[in-house]
């Protein structure tokens, strides 16, 4: 029997109450003071994150890739920031060989187009034990399209993801990289959209109406948004530019 089904003759369950529309409309705008200081709360959180110290990552780590050998430098693909969830998909990992750990997998399903991500000068990859040719096998099998490493020495165990998954964000000056911040736990319950990316990142989503410190990349919200097959023209459209400047008058947010 499904859950569905259960539901169905499960008629002791205590729903809530039926009420007017008037009456919905009150209890939406109630509960809705709440979600809009939660969004605060978020994005109070997420300045803070801007402002955490970085740590400079002294030691070489080497992994194999499509294209063959890459150090953490080269998974950021030219990029400003880098970020990196360790999945879990190899030997001993249930589902072996045919699928990845069913968390992980759960999670990277969720993952958008990463022309949006790029967009922000920030590169998603995923890291895992097993070679390159399993891995190339079952991101076909699965439809995945992120970049995925194999790890070679002690890079999970160095970064906190030998014995659980979680997501390291870097950034880069030059050739130094730096560890921004990490998560992990039911931390990462909240990644796979574009903005939960963002929000770990040192730089943020490089809105003009965040808090960061001074001298950070911003942009005006929406102008910078595109098809994600779109990315690189010359101009924004200016069609585009003119919607999103009329929509945002007046607009809370």
């Amino acid at each position: 029997m499904s859950p569905a089904d259960d539901w169905k003759v499960n008629v002791t369950v205590k729903t809530p109450p039926i009420v007017s529309q008037k009456e919905w409309e009150a209890a939406h705008q109630q509960l809705l003071v709440e979600e809009k200081q939660l969004t605060r709360t978020r994005d109070a959180l997420a300045a803070k994150r801007r402002r955490m110290p970085w740590l400079a990552v002294e030691k070489e780590y080497e992994f194999d890739g499509p294209e063959g050998k890459a150090s953490l430098l080269d998974l950021f693909e030219g990029r400003r920031q880098l970020i990196v969830y360790r999945a879990f998909f190899e030997p001993g990992v249930y589902g072996w060989p045919d699928h990845a750990c069913r968390g992980c997998s759960l999670l990277a399903d969720q993952i958008g187009h990463l022309a949006h991500l790029n967009a922000r000068d920030t590169t998603l990859a995923f890291v895992s034990r097993a070679p390159q040719p399993e891995i190339e096998r079952l991101k076909a099998r699965m439809g995945w399209t992120m970049p995925w490493y194999t790890i070679t020495d002690d890079f999970d165990t160095d970064f906190g993801v030998d014995e659980w998954h979680g997501t390291n964000a870097f950034i880069r000056d030059g050739d130094r990289v730096f560890r921004t911040y990490f998560i992990n736990a039911r931390g990462d319950e909240a990644m796979g959209s574009l903005w939960s990316y963002l929000d770990i990142t040192a730089l943020g989503r490089q809105e003009t109406w965040e808090d960061s410190p001074e001298g950070y990349p911003q942009t005006p919200p929406y102008e910078w948004w595109n098809w994600h097959d779109a990315y690189g023209e010359a101009e924004p459209a200016q069609e585009w530019l003119a919607q999103t400047r009329r929509g945002t008058e007046g607009q809370p947010d």
